[in-house]
């Protein structure tokens, strides 16, 4: 039974206080680690990160850039010193920039699958984001879609995945993508399946989406975007005043969904992004992530 390693992400995207630079820390006051049990659990501090700054960063034009560089720099070397020391990482916390952090130092030592499941593509090119914040473009980034005239300690992280290695479950944003006339990646051959498909047989498209992503590696990362469930399910989940896109997945469906996945083999760590507590205030929603997260520890294989 593998050891999970608990890293906390203070990281957020905005560069505000609170808000998703929170949730890890009101996670872990949720009892995160106990839903992990028979696993045996590590858990270090979190990672220590700048103070946010709301302004767009000068080398990447992306918000809060110096946090967003050391967060990527640290949780990169926590992951893969965790997976190659045999344990488990869970990433919890923060945005989805982790997998700035995550997918390029993991590929440094083999093959990798990602198996992304979110409500939205996160393609957005640098050169067309309206807000600068970065977690809507690491797809883009890590595919080499945006980003190729990047410069700066990003740079690097740019292309570290080819399009073979990455399965997409859940998006629903195709209105939001048609406003800044960016395309989808079903189109560029991605494995791919949009929110209605994914919940009307979640079981089966997760294990599909494993068995693609199997094809090219005997391991994948597994990162999920709570902003993939319907708003009423998780209302949580989007900016302060902005309007979140209608549908998604139920919990049922996302548990069905990841535990199934997680027990097809072939997982190496898991990222949970995409929680505001500031819209939480009685942490009902809280309770509800942590929920998940024990009923899909349970379906990893001993």
């Amino acid at each position: 039974m593998p050891t999970i390693d608990l890293i906390a992400v203070p990281f957020d995207g905005y560069g505000r206080p609170g808000h998703q630079a929170q949730a890890a820390e009101v996670l872990r006051a949720a009892r995160l680690a106990d839903a992990l049990g028979p696993h045996p659990v590590t858990e270090a501090d979190a990672l220590t990160l700048p103070p946010g700054d709301q302004r767009r960063g000068a080398v990447t034009s992306l918000v809060n850039e110096a946090a967003l560089v050391a967060m990527t720099d640290q949780l990169g070397d926590r992951v893969a010193s965790a997976v190659a020391a045999g344990r488990f990482p869970l990433v919890y916390g923060g945005d989805c920039t982790t997998l700035l952090g995550t997918v390029p130092e993991l590929r440094r030592t083999g093959p990798l699958g990602l198996l992304f499941v979110d409500g939205h593509e996160d393609t957005m090119p640098l050169d067309v984001s309206e807000d600068g914040e970065a977690a809507n473009t690491e797809i883009g980034l890590l595919l080499g879609l945006t980003g190729r005239l990047l410069s700066g300690p990003l740079a690097a992280r740019v292309g570290a995945l080819r399009r073979e290695e990455l399965a997409v479950l859940g998006p629903r944003d195709v209105a939001w993508r048609q406003q800044f006339n960016v395309g989808t990646l079903r189109d560029t051959g991605v494995w791919f399946r949009d929110w209605k498909e994914t919940a009307a047989a979640p079981e089966q498209q997760a294990e599909a989406a494993v068995a693609h992503l199997n094809q090219g590696s005997d391991r994948w990362w597994l990162h999920v975007d709570l902003d993939v469930l319907d708003p009423q399910e998780f209302p949580p989940q989007g900016v302060p005043g902005g309007a979140d896109e209608p549908h998604g997945l139920t919990w049922a469906q996302l548990t069905s969904l990841l535990s199934a996945a997680v027990a097809a083999g072939g997982c190496v760590g898991w990222s949970v992004a995409i929680y505001d507590p500031d819209q939480d205030p009685d942490r009902s929603s809280a309770a509800d992530v942590v929920a998940l997260v024990r009923a899909v520890a349970a379906a990893l294989p001993a």
